[in-house]
């Protein structure tokens, strides 16, 4: 997947659940799209999304 972030054990990419997540899909809807995840998968993705945008960035100056 080119470095993205994919659901444990699966090929779907955190970022394709995430945006089915702010397209207003529920976790369930999300695992009947994508037999490979669960609504538990779904969740975790949206905490993974959560803890990234937490994550403090350092801006680089330049040399």
């Amino acid at each position: 997947m080119s470095g993205q972030a994919v659901i444990a054990g699966t090929r779907v990419p955190v970022s394709v659940v995430l945006d089915c997540l702010a397209a207003g899909r529920s976790a369930e809807r999300i695992a009947s799209q994508y037999p490979t995840l669960t609504s538990e998968d779904a969740r975790a993705a949206a905490a993974y999304g959560a803890l990234l945008a937490r994550e403090e960035l350092v801006p680089l100056s330049p040399e």
